[in-house]
């Protein structure tokens, strides 16, 4: 607790693995953790004594409250509160804050005793798995901190902290693991046969469904990385083992060059392939215990379309047995492909014939070169296009984890009120089945240069993009005779975007759909895989 007071990092091992904490009111202590852990922008979580504490430092509603305070502790996300004492590196430009409860007796003696709010991250360098085997920690973490707490009871399984957000529909998971996973949920179309759900490639989950029964493991992480990819197949086995299945049918991702899909060949099942945005939509009928057909908002960063291109603006009509692609996000390029997302200024220069300040202007047309070839991956996706608005404000051009650019455009957004939202109406078209916003980023553009409050023109185009996907899919659900909308994909992890969604929809007589213990994300999409596996054996 000494070590801790006087700004010494240390790794603590807890419940599912280890975590490195350090106190969160020392800028200077911040910082150096975010040094060590090779760790930029990306927010850290923070544990507090109890609730009282977390009230010192966020607004804390009944949703947060219950959240918190529940025997599953997740990390819950609520609105910093002005005058925290919290170091502004915790979660740098940012409004909102994650904070966790104790939940091993640990814990208890660590966050009382020091009597200030600790940074509580996942201990790990970036991007691996989290350490839990003691050995593993000393030896990855042993240079990256100033003393290691243990004891003596092993930890069979990594388990991350789940995350969760309070929202104006109640509490929202973004990552389901300790204190949710491995809890089972019920399948809407019970599976003929035992099933094997490998997910997806980032936010990776796995699942195995048998009967009416689906169960998801914990959170395993991006499996582009070697480690992580190990942690995989080991949550494979330890669910399959944990359930006691033999599994007669593996459901993937369409994606080829998924390594998630790549095991399904290896394993000597019938594969059932499913398409990305039908899974994300299946794992929301599967918390809905719903079979009939919805139209369906998914929006995401990036999936494998069935045309074979980057799909992630998309207009479904679906059910667990199959989609029909209504509508989608206007087509443009992907320059680059990964550095895109990398680099959000390229998709800027995708929807905006403006060239930015602060980019090299030879790269700019070297990118808008690379455009134009044929080889130029073409996308529909919305994440895309937010971080595209989001660098033509004069935010972030470069990020340094997923979704960041997105994350702080809603921030930016949050400043106002939305009956102070800057007004666009008419500037995103829906004809021919083609979601088009060109107009509405050429009038930000001209916003931002005629020198109005880019807090307002955020707001803006969060109502102008909602109320204009919320009318497609009402004229869809119209014509088609569907009476709900699911909304899915990260990027209704906005709540902005979603309340001017579901508001928009709900004055039109819609039910909506939205995610609560299966999140928007990829982390859900073993659950729909297993989903639809199921309706399609059965």
């Amino acid at each position: 607790m000494t070590a801790l007071r006087s700004g010494r990092i240390l790794a603590i091992k807890g419940v599912g693995g280890y975590h490195l904490a350090v106190d969160a009111t020392d800028e200077r202590a911040v910082a150096e953790l975010r040094r060590r852990k090779h760790r930029d922008d990306k927010p850290f979580a923070v544990l507090v004594a109890d609730l009282d504490a977390a009230a010192d430092l966020a607004l804390i509603d009944e949703v947060a409250a219950t959240a918190l305070t529940s025997f599953r502790r997740p990390v819950v996300l609520a609105p910093r509160r002005p005058g925290s004492p919290l170091a502004a590196l915790v979660a740098p430009g940012l409004p909102d804050v994650g904070l966790l409860l104790p939940y091993s007796p640990l814990h208890h003696l660590l966050a009382t005793g020091v009597g200030r709010p600790l940074v509580f991250t996942s201990g790990n360098l970036s991007d691996e798995p989290i350490a839990h085997v003691d050995r593993d920690a000393v030896e990855r973490l042993g240079p990256l901190v100033d003393g290691i707490l243990d004891h003596d009871r092993p930890i069979h399984i990594r388990c991350d902290d789940s995350v969760a957000r309070a929202t104006p529909r109640g509490l929202q998971l973004l990552r389901r693991s300790r204190g949710f996973a491995p809890e089972p949920l019920v399948l809407p179309i019970p599976t003929a046969r035992p099933l094997l759900a490998l997910g997806a490639e980032l936010k990776s989950t796995v699942a195995v469904a048998r009967d009416s029964m689906v169960v998801a493991s914990h959170h395993i992480g991006d499996l582009e990385h070697l480690a992580t990819y190990r942690s995989f197949r080991q949550a494979i086995d330890h669910l399959c083992g944990l359930y006691g299945i033999m599994p007669e049918a593996v459901a993937c991702d369409r994606h080829p060059e998924y390594l998630s899909s790549k095991l399904a060949l290896e394993l000597d099942l019938p594969i059932v392939a499913v398409q990305h945005h039908h899974a994300h939509v299946a794992a929301c009928l599967v918390e809905h215990g719903r079979t009939a057909p919805v139209v369906a908002l998914a929006f995401d960063g990036l999936g494998y379309g069935a045309d074979g291109t980057l799909w992630g603006g998309e207009v479904l009509v679906a059910d667990l047995s199959g989609f029909d692609r209504a509508a989608h996000l206007l087509p443009v390029p992907m320059p680059g492909g990964a550095a895109a997302i990398r680099e959000p200024w390229r998709m800027a220069l995708m929807w905006s014939d403006q060239a930015l300040d602060g980019v090299d202007p030879g790269a700019q047309r070297a990118v808008r070169d690379l455009a134009e070839r044929t080889t130029a991956p073409v996308t529909t996706s919305v994440g895309r296009l937010f971080d595209a608005v989001a660098a033509l404000l004069g935010g972030r051009r470069l990020v340094s984890y997923e979704g960041q650019a997105a994350i702080e455009l809603e921030a930016l957004a949050r400043r106002v009120p939305r009956a102070a939202a800057r007004r666009y109406l008419g500037t995103v078209t829906a004809d021919d089945g083609v979601l088009d916003p060109t107009t509405l980023v050429e009038a930000i553009v001209r916003d931002r240069d005629a020198g109005l409050d880019t807090a307002l023109l955020a707001a803006g185009f969060h109502e102008a993009l909602g109320r204009a996907s919320a009318d497609l899919a009402a004229r869809v659900a119209d014509e088609r005779g569907v009476d709900a909308v699911v909304l899915t994909g990260g990027v209704f992890q906005n709540v902005r975007l979603t309340d001017v969604v579901v508001a928009a929809l709900e004055e039109r007589g819609l039910s909506v759909l939205t995610h609560a213990e299966v999140p928007p994300n990829d982390g859900g999409i073993s659950i729909g895989q297993a989903a639809i596996a199921a309706a399609h054996l059965s």
